[in-house]
């Protein structure tokens, strides 16, 4: 297929590989940020590719891994109630709160809709004049501008009955946390290119001039990714910190000022909590104080609803890239895709789903088990 097949090729992934490890004098570790790019990487097999050269920790990228707790009660609570119409993307259903998941509230005669777009939910409140309808706003600053732009819509539209509830977060706070760490082990980051179509490359370079680190910005495809991890290498080697696109056919320095515009009118910064890691200020975004008519937490008294973390579930030290998933106690027996302990396990982008569908069961060797 054009523009994929390209950046699949075995043999340039090859010639990669074998750049990457003729430059490497030790084994760094590096973060990909991004959930997607975990998966890619452990589909296309390239941790075990690079095994003894690069260890890849697997960051806090996966937005619906790191959707706290208590934000999935108060969809809960409010998608339980006979008035709402709950819409929400496929990939929220099977995240378990603290008693149940937003499939159950559906098995037991919840209306709880999978939409493909937030505007398939202002359609339905359209629709549906004597129903709140809520939309679950979830996600890093990807899908944010969507989102926006459907808040801006229901304004246009003079809807009343539609709202949204928002647990947006943001990525170089998230990198900031990890760094600040005590615990921090990363020497290079992979920087997800699809956040920076949108933000642009400006946030970063701060993190690379305060903590001394290389960030090279990339996509998602194998040789996007080889690409990413040689650059790194290349600048550690090299003792640089430095700041590098290696995504340019998406991303540029600016980003997406139409949808940066959207997100400065809808949302204001604000301090988020992340499940399994805890708060990180200034992370996330909530909607301006000039919408708050479409704030679901507001209209439906949720707000003040928190829960506690289950102790058996480790997901937040995978997070965190302190331990990988298999080095969970419970990996792969209490907590299965089947009966997940927490979001890592159920996620398309969670790191403990791809640990278990792409059979990474000993996190000491690079080969299959």
């Amino acid at each position: 297929m054009k523009y994929l097949d390209e950046f699949r090729d075995p043999a340039a992934a090859k010639a990669l590989v074998e750049s990457i490890r003729r430059m490497a004098t030790r084994s760094w570790t590096v973060m990909e940020v991004c959930g997607g790019q975990t998966h890619s990487i452990i589909r296309n097999g390239i941790d075990q590719l690079l095994h003894g050269t690069v260890e890849f920790i697997h960051g806090p990228g996966c937005p619906v891994c790191v959707t706290p707790l208590e934000m999935i009660d108060r969809a809960l609570e409010i998608a339980a109630r006979d008035d709402v119409i709950f819409c929400s993307f496929g990939d929220m259903l099977r995240v378990p709160g603290s008693s149940q998941d937003l499939s159950g509230v559906r098995a037991r005669g919840g209306d709880v809709r999978v939409v493909y777009s937030p505007l398939d939910a202002t359609r339905i409140a359209a629709d549906n004049p004597d129903k709140q309808v809520v939309f679950f706003g979830v996600g890093f600053e990807t899908t944010a501008p969507a989102n926006a732009m459907s808040v801006l819509h229901a304004q246009r539209l003079g809807l009343t009955n539609f709202s949204m509830l928002v647990s947006h977060v943001l990525v170089p706070p998230a990198m900031t946390a990890i760094l600040r760490s005590p615990a921090n082990r990363v020497q290079g980051f992979l920087a997800a290119g699809h956040v920076c179509t949108v933000m642009g490359t400006s946030e970063y370079g701060p993190l690379v001039q305060e903590y001394n680190v290389p960030i090279v910005v990339t996509g998602f495809e194998p040789l996007d990714l080889l690409e990413g991890v040689r650059q790194v290498v290349e600048l550690l080697e090299a003792g640089k910190a430095e700041l590098r696109n290696a995504y340019p056919r998406a991303v540029t320095d600016t980003g997406n000022t139409v949808a940066r515009e959207a997100l400065a009118e809808v949302f204001v910064v604000t301090d988020r909590q992340w499940r399994g890691i805890g708060m990180i200020p200034k992370s996330g975004w909530t909607l301006s104080p000039r919408y708050t008519q479409f704030d679901a937490e507001v209209r439906f008294g949720v707000g003040e609803l928190t829960v506690a973390e289950s102790g058996q579930c480790h997901a937040g030290e995978v997070l965190q890239g302190l331990i990988k998933p298999s080095q969970c106690p419970a990996f792969g027996t209490a907590c299965t895709p089947r009966t997940p302990l927490g979001a890592t396990m159920v996620s398309s982008e969670g790191a403990c789903a791809a640990y278990y569908q792409f059979r990474r069961l000993d996190s000491t060797s690079g080969a299959h088990v």
